[in-house]
């Protein structure tokens, strides 16, 4: 089974890996593991006004600041997986990478917002559940 992990490396992400490594029975054994991180584009003029090396150097800042501690945390558990981190709106860009990779089950962690404060601000989980057609394993 190909399973993709989405990560932002927040407390909910903690939990989900916490939950993963738990259920390694049902999860662990014999499947291929993806961890996937996405980041906000810098905006367009703060991005010509700081230059392309900047810019390039926060991006690699951040993969290596979310995805480093995902790594070792999985290697511990005895968890290999191939990381992989996009500039993009994180909703688009996992569901586009989940589709396109042809995951069997995407595996992400939840901040359990409540409907009403979902449908003003909406969330990354839900517009992820809106756009993929991958079964999705949320974890609250």
């Amino acid at each position: 089974m190909k399973i993709l992990l989405a990560v932002d490396g927040s407390d909910y992400t903690k939990r989900m890996l916490s939950y993963l490594t738990a259920h390694k029975d049902g999860l662990g054994a014999g499947h291929t593991y993806t961890v996937f991180h996405a980041v906000l584009p810098v905006p367009h003029r703060a991005a010509a006004f700081a230059g392309p090396e900047l810019v390039h150097g926060y991006y690699e800042d951040d993969a290596r600041l979310v995805l480093e501690p995902i790594r070792a945390f999985l290697s511990e558990h005895g968890i290999e997986a191939a990381l992989v981190h996009k500039v993009g709106h994180p909703a688009d860009e996992i569901a586009a990478y989940a589709e396109a990779g042809k995951f069997d089950l995407l595996v992400m962690g939840s901040h359990g917002a409540g409907a009403l404060k979902n449908l003003v601000l909406g969330s990354v989980a839900t517009k992820v559940l809106a756009q993929c057609t991958v079964p999705i394993l949320l974890v609250r």
